[in-house]
């Protein structure tokens, strides 16, 4: 398949590193020099990152679930700030938009605005989840990428792809090359939350599911030479 345009979700846990918290620039540093690759090849992209690196509301009982929700949503932001930066560095330009205002550190997200940024050259990043409490950022991935009208997504995180079992929990787990979506959703495997699974199967969206800190992982993904999960519309 190419890919003109794709939706990269990068987990907020695997920017963290061998640290698990927080960022490690060396890590974040290599991802960026990845996307400039790819960008400086013609694929143009949209990024979402998760907030587990900073925060997850959900392990927290004494915590209202919309504030911790809210809280999560930051958490993306300040990941978007420090990998666009980044992104900076390396010699890209980039704009990152929220579903809400965010004073002068983001821009409003309007579907004619990222096109705008897209015709520039620019790198996008979408922040902030989708504004809602009870929505992942898996699902603000999906939304986004069917929104932008992407090729694929492409789901970088911590693990190689997608297994039967969690394969933390269970050594004996079989990791599955390719994979309908429809199988996913039918046998709740948690290549992302449900509400996103479904989201993916209704809008025909398809999927690539790799692990972020193989050498070259996000290149080797868009060129087809990965040896993750592909799931299939």
């Amino acid at each position: 398949m190419e890919m003109k345009r794709v939706l990269l979700k990068l987990s907020g846990e695997a920017l963290a590193g061998p640290k698990k918290t927080g960022f490690d620039e060396a890590t974040v540093l290599a991802v960026a020099k990845q996307i400039k690759a790819i960008s400086d090849e013609g694929v143009q992209i949209g990024i979402v990152i998760g907030g587990g690196n900073f925060w997850r509301g959900r392990t927290s009982e004494t915590i209202d679930r919309n504030k911790a929700d809210q809280i999560g949503m930051l958490a993306t932001i300040m990941n978007c700030i420090y990998v666009s930066d980044l992104c900076r560095y390396t010699g890209m330009k980039t704009e990152i938009y929220t579903p809400f205002a965010c004073g002068a550190f983001t821009r409003l997200y309007s579907k004619d605005s990222v096109e705008e940024s897209f015709a520039q050259g620019k790198l996008v990043f979408f922040a902030g989840g989708t504004g809602h409490p009870y929505f992942s950022t898996d699902t603000a991935t999906v939304l986004r990428a069917v929104e932008i009208e992407a090729d694929a997504i492409l789901l970088a995180k911590a693990v190689d792809g997608i297994y039967d079992s969690d394969p933390k929990v269970n050594p004996d787990a079989v990791k599955y090359d390719e994979i309908s979506i429809q199988e996913v959703v039918d046998k709740k495997l948690a290549a992302m939350d449900l509400t996103a699974s479904i989201m993916c199967l209704e809008q025909k969206m398809p999927m690539m599911v790799f692990a972020l800190d193989e050498e070259n992982s996000i290149i080797n993904t868009v060129h087809g030479k990965f040896s993750g999960t592909k799931v299939t519309v």
